[in-house]
C-alpha cells in the first residue's frame, strides 16, 4: 500500500560522481510469453520439478485511492495456478472447492510465504472477507504439499485434501516477509490492516485500522503432514527501526559464513512519509540497524535475487524495478518523495568486513515493470539451504538463474494522485533472468551516495523556504549546514553544536528567494558531506 497520507511530489537532485567498477557479474533479461497466461501481482508462490505453484495477489494494478475502488473483490486472485515455463503451459482450478476460510485467504494479496521441501506455508494476507463483512488481515497459517496440489490442478482432480489451516492472531500480518535461519522462522515486519484502504485517513470514513508489528517474531512450524502447530519464541520489537511494510527481506550468508537475512528499505519512517535508505541485518544472536549503509534504489517490494561468494566472501543482492524514493540520471540521483516506478536493477553488496555498496547495473527493465513481482529460481540450482545461491558453484559463461513473473505494469513513474485503475495492470509477463560471469565488457556504476551515513533527504519539496533538514549522525560533533544559489553564491551558513549521535533534523525558513528557483543545501560533519537541491515554489 502507499502511504495513508498524501506525499508531496519532491525532486531533488544528489550531486555526486559516477564510479564505474567492474562487475562480478552480470544480468541479461529475455522476455517469455505464454499463451493465456493473466497478469498477476503481490503472489506467493512454491515449485516443483520446475512447474510453479501460485496462490493470491492480485489482478489489477495499483490500488486506487477512493476506498469504494481500492483493493475490490474483482481484483482478487480466486484460481490455484500452475505454470511450466519451460513447456509454454499454464493450468489453473478455482479455490471454490475450499473450506470459505481456506478461499478468503488464498485469494489475499500479500500474504507471507515460505516453502519448506513439499510444503508451502501461507501466512496472513490481506483482503476482502464475506465472513466478516469487511477487508480484513486474515489471522491465519496454511500448508499447502506443493507436488500434490500442482499434479490436482493439473489433471483436474481435487487438491482439498492437500491443504490444511490453523488459525492464529499472531500471523495477523500482511507486508511482512517471511525467512528462516536453521530451523526458526522470522516474520520481519508488516502491519495488520483492517477496513477500506483511504488515503484520508483512519478517520475519515470509511475508517480503517492500521498496526505496524514493529518487530521479527519468531516461531517453530510443527508439521507432521497431517497435524499442524506453531512453537512461538520471543519476538524482537523495535517501533523505530522494525517499522517496515512491502519490502524485500533477502536471505543472506553473512561474513562469518552463517546464515542470516538483511531487511532492505521498506516504508514509511516513523513520522516521516519516507521510505527507510538504510537496512537491518539480521541472525540467531538478534538485529542490527547498518547506519553506515544507505539503499537509494528499489525500496518497495520487487523480484530480487541473493547469491553469494565463498570465494570472495562476499554477498550480492540484484533487485529489479519495481518503485523506489531515487532513481539515477546520467549520473545524478533524482529524489522523488512521491516514491514513483523505476526501471533500476541494482545490486546491493557485502564485502568479508561487512562493508555495503549500491551499484547500478548497465541493465534495466524494459518498462515501469517490477513492484510486486516474484523471482522464481531455476529448480535444481546449487544453494545453501536458505535458499541463497551458490555463485561460485556457476561455471558457465551463462547460467539460466530463473524467471520474474508478474508485477505491476505502470504507464508512467507517478500515478498514484490520478489513478483510476487504467494507468497500471497487473503484468502477464515473464522474463528469464541470466547470470553472465565471464562478461568483463559491462561495468556497474557505484552509487558514491549508499557508502555514506549522513542518509540527508530534504522535505517538503518544492517548498517556499520553509523546509526541514534529516541526517544521521554516527557519533556527537558538530554539524554545518550551508545553503546557496545555483551560481555558488552562499545564502546562509548555520553550524549546529553537540547534535546527538542518531537522527537529527534542522528546520530553515529563508526570505527573499526567487519563486521557481533552485538552491543547494550542503550537510557537513567532520568526515563526511552530502548535498541535495531544492525547488522553491513558483
Amino acid at each position: 500500500m502507499k502511504s495513508i497520507k498524501i506525499l508531496m511530489i519532491l525532486f531533488i537532485a544528489i550531486t555526486s560522481k559516477a564510479i564505474a567498477q567492474t562487475a562480478p557479474f552480470q544480468i541479461a533479461i529475455e522476455p517469455l510469453s505464454i499463451t493465456g497466461l493473466g497478469g498477476l501481482q503481490a503472489y506467493a508462490w512454491g515449485q516443483h520439478n520446475g512447474k510453479w505453484l501460485i496462490v493470491g495477489g492480485r489482478l489489477d494494478g495499483l490500488h486506487r485511492r477512493q476506498p469504494f475502488a481500492a483493493f475490490d473483490v474483482a481484483g482478487h486472485n480466486t484460481q490455484i495456478i500452475v505454470i511450466d515455463p519451460v513447456a509454454k503451459q499454464k493450468w489453473s482450478a478455482p479455490l471454490s472447492a475450499l473450506p470459505v476460510a481456506m478461499q478468503e485467504q488464498f485469494s489475499a494479496t500479500n500474504m507471507e510465504f515460505y516453502q519448506q521441501g513439499d510444503y508451502l506455508y501461507l501466512l496472513g494476507g490481506y483482503g476482502y472477507s464475506a465472513t466478516s463483512g469487511d477487508h480484513i488481515t486474515y489471522p491465519n497459517l496454511s500448508a499447502l504439499k506443493v507436488p500434490d496440489v500442482i499434479t490436482a490442478v493439473m489433471s483436474g482432480g481435487s487438491f482439498s485434501s492437500y491443504c490444511r489451516q490453523i488459525t492464529d492472531t499472531m500471523f495477523a500480518v500482511t507486508g511482512g516477509y517471511l525467512n528462516k535461519i536453521s530451523n526458526t522462522y522470522y516474520l520481519t515486519g508488516g502491519q495488520k490492516f483492517i477496513g477500506r484502504y483511504n488515503p484520508m485517513g483512519p478517520t475519515s470514513g470509511p475508517g480503517f485500522i492500521q498496526i505496524y508489528t514493529n518487530s521479527i517474531r519468531k516461531f517453530a512450524i510443527n508439521d507432521d503432514g497431517t497435524a499442524l502447530s506453531v512453537t512461538h519464541l520471543t519476538p524482537i520489537t523495535d517501533a523505530a527501526n522494525l517499522h517496515r511494510r512491502d519490502y524485500n527481506v533477502v536471505p543472506q550468508i553473512m561474513p562469518t559464513g552463517e546464515e542470516g537475512i538483511t531487511a532492505f528499505s521498506g516504508v514509511f519512517q516513523v513520522g516521516f512519509d519516507l521510505p527507510f535508505l538504510n537496512c537491518v541485518n539480521i541472525d540467531s544472536a538478534g538485529y542490527v540497524v547498518n547506519g553506515a549503509f544507505a539503499q537509494y534504489y528499489n525500496h518497495y517490494h520487487c523480484a530480487h535475487i541473493p547469491l553469494y561468494s565463498a570465494s570472495a566472501n562476499e554477498m550480492h543482492t540484484v533487485f529489479f524495478g519495481g518503485i523506489a524514493q531515487y532513481s539515477d540520471s546520467l549520473g545524478i540521483l533524482v529524489q522523488d518523495n512521491n516514491v514513483p516506478f523505476v526501471k533500476t536493477i541494482a545490486r546491493v553488496t557485502r564485502n568479508s568486513a561487512g562493508i555495503m555498496a549500491e551499484y547500478k547495473l548497465p541493465v534495466e527493465m524494459p518498462a515501469l515493470l517490477g513492484a510486486g513481482s516474484e523471482f522464481i529460481e531455476v529448480d535444481g540450482l546449487p544453494q545453501y539451504t536458505n535458499h541463497v545461491m551458490k555463485l561460485d558453484n556457476f561455471t558457465a559463461d551463462t547460467t539460466l538463474v530463473g524467471y520474474i513473473y508478474g508485477g505491476i505494469s505502470s504507464s508512467a513513474a507517478n500515478i498514484f494522485f490520478t489513478n483510476t485503475g487504467t494507468q497500471s495492470s497487473a503484468s502477464s509477463q515473464i522474463f528469464k533472468v541470466y547470470l553472465i560471469k565471464n562478461d568483463n565488457t559491462g561495468a556497474d556504476i557505484l552509487n558514491v551516495q549508499s557508502t555514506g551515513t549522513l542518509q540527508l533527504q530534504v522535505y517538503p519539496n518544492p517548498n517556499k523556504g520553509s523546509f526541514v533538514v534529516k541526517f544521521n549522525l554516527q557519533k556527537t560533533e558538530p554539524v554545518t549546514i550551508t545553503i546557496y544559489n545555483e551560481n555558488g553564491v552562499l545564502l546562509d551558513r548555520s553550524t549546529l553544536e553537540f547534535l546527538k549521535a542518531g537522527e537529527n533534523t534542522f528546520s530553515k525558513e529563508i526570505t527573499n528567494l526567487t519563486k521557481g528557483g533552485v538552491y543547494f543545501i550542503k550537510v557537513e560533519t567532520s568526515s563526511e558531506k552530502a548535498e541535495q537541491k531544492i525547488i522553491i515554489e513558483p
